[in-house]
C-alpha cells in the first residue's frame, strides 16, 4: 500500500462504477480492504489478470476488479502518434462472428449428413459465444475475459463479469471417448449450467 500524501501531479485515469468498489490490500480475495466510494477518480497502475492496482489522490492504491473501471476519455495523443480506440468493438465483434459461423457450419453438415451427431458435438466442444442486438445497443460475451460487454456502435464497456477477480477458469471438459457401442448421448456430457442474469439497460447518454 502506498502511504498518504505521495500521489503528486494526479492525473486520474479511470473512475470507479456507480455502485463503488470491493478493493483488497493485495491480489488476493482473503485480504479486503475499504471499498471505494462511486465516481471516484483512479490512475490505474497496473494489470495482474482480471485485477488492477489503483492509486488514489491521496496516495492510497488498492486492488480491484479492474474489468470493473470505466475509462476517463483522454486527450488526442501528440509528437505524431497515430490515433488508437479504446475499447474498440470490432474485435470482439469479429471473433464472435467467427464462431457463430463455426457453429453455422457445424450444423449445416450435420443437416446434409457430412457429420454425424456424435461429431457434431465433437467439433463445438468448448465453443462459447453471447450476442444479444437491440437496434444500436449490443451485449457482447467476451470469454477471455469472463465479461459481458456493452456496446453502441462507437465503444464497448464493462457490463457485467461472470465471476470474481483471480476466479480460476472453467475447466474445459476433454472429449469423451470413442463409444463403439453407440451409448453416447449429449445428456451424459457435464457443462456448467447457463444463467440468466437479469440486469438494468445502460441509460441512454
Amino acid at each position: 500500500m502506498t502511504s498518504p500524501g505521495q500521489a503528486a501531479d494526479f492525473r486520474p485515469t479511470h473512475i470507479v462504477p456507480q455502485d463503488g468498489l470491493p478493493a483488497w490490500e493485495t491480489p488476493d480475495l482473503s485480504r479486503p480492504t475499504a471499498a471505494l466510494d462511486a465516481f471516484l477518480p483512479v490512475r490505474l497502475l497496473s494489470r495482474r489478470g482480471e485485477w488492477g492496482e489503483i492509486l488514489c489522490a491521496n496516495g492510497w492504491s488498492a486492488w480491484v476488479d479492474g474489468r470493473l473501471l470505466l475509462a476517463v476519455p483522454q486527450p488526442p495523443p501528440t509528437g505524431g502518434r497515430p490515433l488508437t480506440r479504446v475499447e474498440d468493438p470490432q474485435p470482439l465483434l469479429t471473433r464472435c462472428a467467427e464462431e457463430l459461423e463455426r457453429y453455422r457450419r457445424a450444423v449445416t453438415d450435420l443437416a446434409s449428413g457430412r457429420l454425424d451427431p456424435e461429431s457434431f458435438r465433437r467439433s463445438l466442444r468448448g465453443l462459447r459465444v453471447g450476442v444479444v442486438v437491440d437496434g444500436e445497443s449490443v451485449w457482447l460475451f467476451d470469454e477471455t475475459a469472463g465479461r459481458w460487454m456493452y456496446g453502441d456502435g462507437s465503444r464497448l464497456a464493462t457490463y457485467a463479469v461472470v465471476a470474481g477477480p483471480g476466479a480460476p477458469p472453467v475447466p474445459q471438459t476433454p472429449p469423451p471417448e470413442a463409444d463403439t457401442e453407440g451409448r453416447g448421448d449429449v445428456r451424459d456430457v457435464p457443462h456448467e449450467p447457463t444463467k440468466i442474469v437479469d440486469l438494468p439497460r445502460p441509460e441512454a447518454g
